[in-house]
């Protein structure tokens, strides 16, 4: 037999796969020890730090944001302005103000009363979450300071098409 070592993505453990005869087992299989078994291909997935996964960045996120729009936005409007009018400068100045505020009680709740109130998107109804999102959803520069922060961190101001953004990740 021809064996293989390969990677549950579903048990997170690596198993050994025969591909002639299709025959898969979660034990060493008969004849080999473990030093031979060091030799097959895969066995990288025996190390822990090799496993698929193990090092990568997570493959989605869950993340509130505070937007403020400005006439520059893809769409200037919102649930609050049909027509925004503030300039770029004004939307950021804005938004130091709430990032300051937040800097001082960055709690969840916080975050949440704020967007609730100043987020030009429909999102505010939730208090700006979002729900989970993979990569590829969201504008790049979003998705790229979204999936840089850690749980229970905020972002400092992001810019998009859409408007300058403050993120919380929540999960």
């Amino acid at each position: 037999m021809s064996w293989e070592i390969r990677f549950s993505n579903s048990r997170r453990l690596p198993y050994f796969y025969d591909p002639v005869t299709q025959q898969s087992t979660w034990e060493i299989p008969e004849g080999h020890t473990d030093e031979s078994i060091r030799s097959l291909p895969g066995a990288q997935y025996l190390d822990p730090a090799n496993a698929p996964g193990a090092t990568e960045k997570p493959d989605k996120v869950r993340a509130s944001h505070l937007l403020i729009k400005h006439a520059g936005s893809r769409r200037p409007s919102s649930w609050k302005e049909a027509n925004i009018t503030r300039s770029r400068e004004d939307a950021i100045e804005q938004l130091k103000k709430f990032e300051h505020q937040l800097k001082q009680d960055p709690a969840k709740d916080n975050f949440a009363s704020l967007a609730s109130v100043h987020s030009d998107c429909s999102s505010a109804r939730a208090g700006g979450d979002l729900g989970f999102f993979q990569r590829g959803q969201m504008q790049k520069p979003f998705e790229d300071a979204a999936f840089g922060l850690k749980v229970g961190e905020l972002s400092s101001i992001v810019d998009t098409d859409s408007g300058v953004h403050l993120i919380y990740r929540t999960a």
